[in-house]
């Protein structure tokens, strides 16, 4: 029988995300949720569907950003049933949208290549406004930005156009700049 836990080291080097000093407090939480979905679920690597998984359990801010109850409990559902088996297809699988050119192995530290990205995408994000540090709606935003990643594929089944997240988070965040 073969182990389907992921090959995950037991103890986190310095150098993973969740210990990066250019995320908030708040996003190493989401991303060591994100971590340890991935773990409880027997998955392969931590993805973006873990990622936005973690951020809507742990972030108030993602949760305003879907603007009401109806969309984020459709998306929530969705996570949810992945989280039981939907997502069996998923398992085993290197998730690889295509967002950067993969340089490296692409499970190493356990992360895909699109979640990978999607860190990069918010750490961009934050320094675009000036900020050190990384939240989770730049996060946000930059899964929503990779058309091709399995968080954009959660919410185009929950029924959230990725391209309106993306526009409402900007609107969210476009004050941010302007108050530090």
């Amino acid at each position: 029988m073969q182990n389907r836990t992921p090959r995950m080291p037991d103890q986190p080097a310095p150098n993973h995300a969740e210990n990066d000093a250019r995320f908030t407090a708040e996003l190493a939480s989401v991303l060591n949720g994100a971590r340890r979905r991935a773990l409880r679920d027997g998955d392969r690597q931590i993805d973006t569907a873990h990622l936005l998984h973690s951020l809507i359990e742990t972030d108030p801010a993602v949760r305003e950003a879907f603007d009401g109850g109806p969309r984020l409990a459709k998306v929530l559902g969705y996570l949810v049933q992945r989280s039981i088996g939907y997502g069996l297809r998923w398992q085993g699988s290197v998730e690889d949208s295509g967002a950067v050119p993969v340089v490296r192995d692409p499970t190493a530290d356990g992360w895909s290549p699109s979640a990978l990205a999607a860190m990069e995408g918010a750490l961009c994000r934050a320094a675009s406004r000036g900020e050190a540090r990384a939240a989770g709606l730049d996060l946000l935003a930059a899964l929503a930005a990779d058309t091709e990643c399995r968080a954009v594929e959660v919410l185009a089944r929950g029924g959230v156009d990725a391209r309106w997240l993306a526009d409402r988070v900007g609107v969210l965040t476009a004050g941010w700049a302007r108050h530090a």
